[in-house]
């Protein structure tokens, strides 16, 4: 696993070095990690070169349709994790439960949930940070400034709107591949906060 992990590290550093792309910051070794903006197709690749490049692999939620066919395998490859939008709580519960017996636990998750515009942010990072005590980190593509990378990372402190003004902060300019797609951090439960 180490050789795999050192041979995935130089492959994202070569791939970012050749495209011209900057990483910055570094994931951490444990903790919720929110990928935006989530306007592209790109962002799991993106996903994939900053993880790899820190020498991480973490799990991602990923819509379910995506692994039918011979994309399946690799998504699984990476630490892709099926996600039935409908019905995603088998998926959470096990992600639960796992996050409890590994210390060195690592999720990915797109919280716009769609690459399309939407209005609100999917508030499952929040909820699954809550639920494990894990901390979130803040990841982020930046289509303009060709940089990617990690920002902050913090423990939610149930003050959901506080949270996420210091989200919104760190985003604000942060664009994503296809700005025109990107998605205002901002959860429906920020008024009343999420129930327990």
């Amino acid at each position: 696993m180490a050789q795999t992990m050192k041979i995935r590290r130089a492959f994202a550093r070569g791939v970012l070095r050749a495209t011209r792309w900057k990483l910055t910051g570094d994931v951490p070794a444990s903790g919720i990690l929110v990928g935006a903006p989530h306007t592209s197709q790109w962002d799991w690749v993106a996903t994939m070169l900053i993880a790899w490049g820190s020498g991480r692999q973490p799990k991602l939620l990923i819509k379910h349709s995506y692994f039918q066919g011979p994309l399946g395998p690799v998504l699984r490859w990476t630490g892709g994790i099926p996600l039935d939008r409908e019905n995603p709580g088998a998926a959470v519960r096990a992600l639960l439960k796992e996050a409890e017996t590994h210390e060195s636990f690592l999720l990915a998750i797109a919280a716009e949930g769609t690459r399309g515009k939407g209005e609100y942010w999917k508030p499952g990072f929040y909820r699954i940070s809550q639920q494990t005590g894990l901390p979130i980190t803040l990841g982020f593509v930046d289509g303009p400034t060709r940089s990617l990378g990690m920002g902050p990372t913090f423990h939610p402190t149930g003050d959901v709107r506080a949270d996420m003004d210091f989200v919104r902060a760190f985003y604000a300019d942060k664009h994503g591949i296809r700005p025109e797609n990107r998605t205002e951090p901002r959860l429906r439960e920020e008024n009343g906060g999420l129930p327990g």
